[in-house]
């Protein structure tokens, strides 16, 4: 009696195509085991930010603040919106309301009552609303209508801690007196392990620490960027990234070098 042949599967699923053979090779490679970071590893060596930096420069060249604005005080504002709301979301909002309050003193002249269904779709608008009034009043009351260029100045205003703080003074004054820290920063700083904290003051402490002065305000954009389109917070695109071979985050979604239990989002 002969033998049935073999019946073979059919593969339900075909590879997408990529764009280059070394690319179809980094997909392939299997996953590293997560485990300890070898004795004597140190993430922090200035040759591993300094690599860190170079590539994010290659990749993001021109990167920079994706807020709509003409004034220190339309990013002030713009920054204020964009707490919990996407910057797309803020940047259809914000040129109609410009238009419709051309100055601080405008802001400065409402109820925040009377501002909230302008900014409504942005979230929280009630509590956004208090700060952009509060903000502008203050402004026109204390310092003669004028964004302040100092971060002690900028913290003294309603709604503003040292992020939209730091968003201002890098952005619009070019004044690097530090790192803007928000959700991308915060997760991608600590997978590339430059911080173990999770406190935003105490990641932008350690971040100062670690990265050259005049690189403060591009890293921030240039990691936003990465997270958006790259490092997302859920299913990492790793076969994509210019960071893969120096990042052991436990959550890669595969790794061509080990993968540290320690460094995690």
């Amino acid at each position: 009696m002969k033998r049935a042949a073999p019946i073979l599967k059919k593969v339900a699923k075909v590879a997408a195509p990529v764009a280059s053979a070394r690319l179809a090779a980094k997909k392939a490679a299997p996953r590293k085991p997560v485990g300890k970071a070898p004795k004597g590893y140190n993430p922090l060596t200035p040759a591993r930010v300094s690599e860190i930096l170079e590539r994010l420069d290659e990749r993001y060249p021109a990167a920079t603040c994706a807020l709509h604005h003409k004034s220190a005080w339309e990013l002030l504002a713009a920054t204020i919106l964009s707490a919990q709301c996407t910057d797309v979301r803020v940047n259809m909002v914000t040129p109609v309301l410009f238009e419709k309050y051309p100055t601080v003193e405008a802001f400065a002249a409402l109820k925040p009552e009377e501002l909230e269904p302008d900014i409504r779709s942005t979230g929280f608008f009630r509590n956004k609303s208090k700060s952009l009034v509060g903000a502008a009043r203050k402004l026109v009351s204390e310092f003669g209508g004028e964004v302040p260029r100092t971060m002690d100045e900028l913290l003294q205003l309603p709604g503003v801690a040292r992020k939209t703080a730091n968003v201002v003074l890098g952005t619009y004054f070019k004044i690097a007196d530090g790192v803007v820290v928000d959700t991308h920063v915060t997760r991608i700083s600590r997978r590339l392990e430059l911080t173990r904290n999770t406190d935003p003051q105490k990641i932008e402490q350690d971040l100062m620490n670690v990265l050259p002065r005049d690189k403060w305000i591009v890293f921030a954009h240039q990691i936003i960027l990465h997270g958006r389109a790259i490092c997302v917070a859920r299913s990492p695109k790793c076969a994509d990234c210019p960071l893969e071979n120096l990042c052991h985050a436990a959550d890669k979604t595969w790794s061509t070098v080990e993968i540290h239990n320690a460094a995690k989002p």
